[in-house]
């Protein structure tokens, strides 16, 4: 018996929000390594759970046993699309695993899920590299096979150390320009200028469907320039700094873009990459990281690392980010459950 107490978890009581993401923290550094753990810092974490969302609600619970915070819970409840998913996390302290906490917690995520209407469930499991593509070996995968979560998509976090050598972005971006005659590249920090945001948003929706998905089930995201504007403020009321660079056609239509975040610390987020699959074959991608990891450079010298994930099947992206020096430090796969 776990004998767990879940509480629901307050965003503006400090008290009790620090331990629960300190609980994150610890259970993905114990899960990957010290030296591959990047989380997103407290106060980042705490403007982005007290902000309101129209698009996402988040759930957060405590896990207590002896009155100490043990396990952290969380549930993200799509509200524009994907209305029968729910996305579930749950982490445990490392000194407090294999006591029946974590089960516990997720039976609680599961009923709340069902409650709200919710059928399907996504999770993401990171574990070392060395575990491999199915991450045999892993904890926390073995605990998340056990509890009916299928592997739908490995992927594999990547870093790239700054600064990049001037003469391989020199290199990289002129032998792109070759094959994109034609297109125009684009850069800019801060929020996605308004006669661009409708088809930066569309490109952007796509990703989730362009890009490979394995055997996960998802539906398109909803395209709504309103709550565009909404994720930003919410963005920027974090800390975080976009950074964006997009490839536009002849009639001004974006078909590529990049995008960085850049928060507290010194590690910069790729938060995506995509060429819309009509203007692909002119090294678009290639061209629109370059510009953007430049613009990056210029505006944050005291960042020293990027980091990006990128699907196991995704080789043309590997293959870019390969060649502008990204190198692997840890996994994660993408599991799905359908609640019966």
């Amino acid at each position: 018996m776990s004998g767990l107490e879940v509480a629901l978890l307050d965003p503006f009581d400090d008290a009790t929000f620090a331990p629960w993401h300190a609980v994150r923290a610890a259970a993905l550094e114990d899960a990957v390594g010290a030296d591959a753990a990047q989380v997103y810092d407290l106060d980042e974490t705490r403007v982005q759970w007290q902000e309101p969302s129209d698009g996402k609600e988040r759930i957060g619970y405590l896990g207590r046993a002896g009155g100490e915070v043990v396990v952290a819970g969380a549930l993200v409840l799509p509200q524009r699309d994907n209305l029968t998913k729910a996305f579930v996390e749950v982490a445990v302290a490392p000194t407090h695993q294999r006591r029946g906490h974590g089960r516990a917690m997720l039976e609680h995520l599961e009923t709340t899920a069902a409650a709200a209407g919710r059928s399907l469930l996504d999770a993401e499991v990171s574990w070392r590299y060395e575990h491999g593509t199915d991450g045999t070996g892993s904890r926390d995968v073995a605990f998340a096979r056990a509890a009916g979560f299928a592997l739908g998509l490995s992927d594999v976090q990547r870093w790239l150390d700054v600064p990049v050598d001037a003469v391989l972005l020199d290199a990289l971006a002129a032998e792109a320009a070759q094959h994109h005659a034609g297109y125009e590249i684009r850069s800019w920090v801060g929020d996605v200028p308004d006669e661009l945001a409708e088809g930066w948003l569309a490109l952007d929706a796509s990703l989730t469907t362009e890009a490979p998905t394995g055997d996960i089930e998802v539906e398109p995201l909803d395209v709504d320039v309103a709550l565009l504007r909404q994720v930003e403020a919410n963005v920027a009321k974090q800390g975080r700094t976009p950074f964006h660079t997009v490839a536009l056609d002849a009639d001004g239509t974006v078909v590529a873009y990049s995008m960085i975040v850049h928060g507290r610390t010194t590690t910069a987020f790729q938060w995506g990459t995509l060429v819309h699959r009509d203007h692909r074959g002119h090294r678009l991608g290639m061209a629109v990281k370059v510009a953007n990891h430049r613009l990056l450079e210029a505006e944050r010298p005291d960042v020293v690392r990027v980091s990006t994930w990128n699907a196991e099947v995704n080789d043309h992206m590997i293959g870019v980010n390969r060649r502008m020096g990204f190198y692997p430090v840890s996994r994660m796969g993408e599991f799905q459950k359908r609640l019966t």
